[in-house]
């Protein structure tokens, strides 16, 4: 009998331990269980210490040279596309097309608009792309910019920065994540929403970036 039972026990210890490991691999590649994707894991990391982002040099649809880094102390939301997507960068752009047109009315009543920067990580996007795919939209330009990057390493690292993925699909296509990226008044990467993310939404995220942004600085005094 006891030969029978301590093979048992050992089954058992080893079971539990395989569980023990397998559940911890789980917990890491899913922050702690409160994220079951990837893309949750990258929204909460955000939220709970925002990125700085690199002083990358841009050109937009008309040719101007410009950083994220200008927008400081403004309000900004950042998404990344490519103008020959028919996706997911259709969903991102209509998303971005809806918040322009809810901010339009707000510089009348003297409400702070939300600036909108769209990115390009397809190096083929030149700025006359760039140009007819803001026109599309109904961007104007200046309010909502359309750019590119023109280094292929600053590329690389913005797009880490911001955790884009950039699949490269022969023969013309990519596979990425694509989100709604907000930045605080110090520049940095603070919240990440859902593609779908009205002004509403926005504006909340953007009160609540403030506050904690008061909090921290009251803190460092």
């Amino acid at each position: 009998m006891r030969d029978l039972v301590l093979p048992w026990r050992r089954t058992a210890a080893t079971t539990l331990a395989l569980c023990l490991i397998v559940g911890a691999l789980i917990a890491y590649g899913t922050d702690g269980f409160r994220a079951m994707t990837s893309e949750q894991a990258r929204r909460n990391a955000v939220a709970r210490a925002p990125r700085l982002v690199p002083a990358v040099a841009l050109e937009d649809q008309d040719g101007r040279r410009f950083t994220l880094a200008d927008y400081r102390g403004q309000l900004l939301a950042v998404n990344f596309v490519y103008t020959r997507c028919r996706a997911l960068c259709t969903l991102s752009s209509a998303g971005f097309e809806r918040l322009d047109r809810e901010e339009r009315g707000r510089a009348a009543d003297g409400t702070r608009r939300l600036a909108l920067v769209s990115i390009s990580f397809d190096s083929s996007d030149t700025p006359e792309r760039l140009r007819e795919y803001a026109t599309r939209r109904s961007a104007d330009g200046r309010t909502w910019r359309f750019a590119r990057i023109r280094d292929s390493g600053a590329r690389a690292a913005l797009l880490e920065a911001f955790g884009i993925v950039v699949i490269p699909m022969p023969p013309a296509d990519f596979q990425h994540n694509a989100a709604v990226h907000l930045m605080d008044a110090d520049g940095r990467l603070a919240r990440v929403l859902d593609l779908d993310a009205t002004a509403l939404d926005v504006r909340r995220e953007l009160e609540s970036m403030t506050d904690a942004h008061r909090v921290a600085t009251a803190t460092d005094r």
